[in-house]
């Protein structure tokens, strides 16, 4: 299992990132990012704490950490700006947190993501079909998510990223140590999602793609 998409106790998790991992190990993940949600408030505090994190983490653990960040409720106009710092901060992975429609997500998240080319677009909700190909266009990878009531846009995620041949990644936003999953359930997420057995298969080989070239090692 890769999971590219995780909270710590940093944000709004319950686990600091060390336990956070080493559930993830037992559970025989391959790869985890952790993800902690900021803003301008908390950028500049939690991004370098990851980022130092990471390096000890992955010497002493199987499964390899990715140091991340998700944008959360920002005005669509920052995203661009806070997705360049949080790369000059030694970000890894920089995943936003799409028009989810469980949250009053400011109209106009989803596109500025896709033109700021982040890595991955979470739970994007009700997003268009322009804006799935302008994803596919960009390379913004496109979020079947495992969590409650984010998960209710899977559905037309799966289908407007099958007409417009952007990819899906499929990831549980996990929270608390119940959140992880594994390879198994992800496939299940998908499934019900509408993706064929082949597009899961697709999905997680985009995760394991994303991965690894962040990471700068195959997985």
């Amino acid at each position: 299992m890769i999971d590219l998409h995780t909270h710590s106790f940093l944000s709004d998790g319950e686990l600091i990132p060390a336990e956070l991992i080493q559930r993830a190990e037992r559970l025989g993940y391959r790869a985890l990012a952790i993800t902690d949600h900021v803003d301008n408030s908390n950028l500049d505090f939690i991004a370098p704490r990851l980022v130092a994190a990471v390096p000890e983490l992955n010497r002493h653990h199987q499964v390899q950490t990715i140091a991340g960040v998700e944008l959360t409720h920002l005005p669509p106009a920052m995203i661009a700006p806070a997705a360049a710092r949080a790369r000059e901060l030694g970000v890894q992975l920089v995943v936003v947190h799409g028009q989810s429609p469980v949250e009053p997500v400011a109209e106009g998240t989803n596109r500025a993501a896709i033109e700021a080319g982040v890595d991955i677009l979470a739970h994007p909700g009700l997003i268009t079909p322009d804006e799935v190909a302008l994803a596919a266009d960009k390379g913004v990878a496109l979020e079947i998510s495992a969590r409650g009531g984010h998960s209710l846009g899977n559905g037309r995620v799966a289908s407007l990223a099958r007409e417009a041949g952007a990819t899906v990644v499929i990831n549980t936003d996990a929270h608390a140590p119940r959140d992880l999953v594994s390879r198994d359930f992800a496939r299940t997420v998908g499934l019900a999602a509408g993706l064929s057995d082949q597009e899961v298969d697709a999905a997680f080989a985009a995760s394991a793609a994303l991965a690894s070239r962040v990471l700068g090692v195959q997985l």
